[in-house]
């Protein structure tokens, strides 16, 4: 089955997904309870949090792509860059390709990501990894983090932020 219930009630087919079952209320559910680097950091830190954050880094008009830039996790769950790049998971890049293409149209957004995101979505981690990271050599070269510390937020709060960020940025369209 390729089905799965998200937070609302509503079966989402990750194989065929379809914009019209993409629901804001599921993502941000999702996503405030999905920690970030497969939890491998010193306290919880959610994939909510962090896209409300790149979303307050990337251009304003971007702004609303940078929210939604990891959604598509809401549906498949969060993996951490390394492994989804391997060779061996290009059928789980395409379900994440299928999936943030239902999420775009559902928002009226397409592709391809604007610079924007990127950039925001690399000093993010840059900042985390400073910040929620036990200090460890090897990463890939970063740029430079934000000046500003990252302080977590919990579950409840996360979502709530987001859903205010999503509302702010549409006018309450969701």
């Amino acid at each position: 089955m390729s089905r799965v219930q998200t937070a609302g009630g509503i079966l989402f087919d990750v194989i065929r997904p379809r914009a019209e079952d993409v629901r804001i209320d599921d993502i941000a559910a999702a996503l405030a309870k999905q920690c970030r680097f497969n939890g491998h950091c010193r306290s919880f830190y959610s994939v909510a949090d962090h896209s409300v954050r790149v979303s307050e880094a990337c251009d304003p008009d971007d702004a609303l792509w940078g929210l939604l830039h990891d959604a598509s996790e809401a549906y498949l769950g969060d993996m951490v860059a390394p492994i989804k790049k391997l060779a061996e998971l290009a059928d789980y890049r395409e379900l994440h390709f299928r999936v943030q293409s239902a999420v775009l149209a559902r928002f009226g957004l397409g592709w391809p990501q604007p610079p924007s995101v990127g950039r925001a979505d690399l000093e993010a981690v840059a900042t985390e990894k400073r910040d929620l990271m036990v200090p460890c050599d090897g990463w890939e070269r970063l740029p430079e983090p934000w000046s500003e510390v990252i302080r977590p937020r919990g579950i409840v709060e996360a979502e709530v932020v987001f859903l205010e960020r999503f509302r702010l940025l549409t006018g309450g369209a969701g």
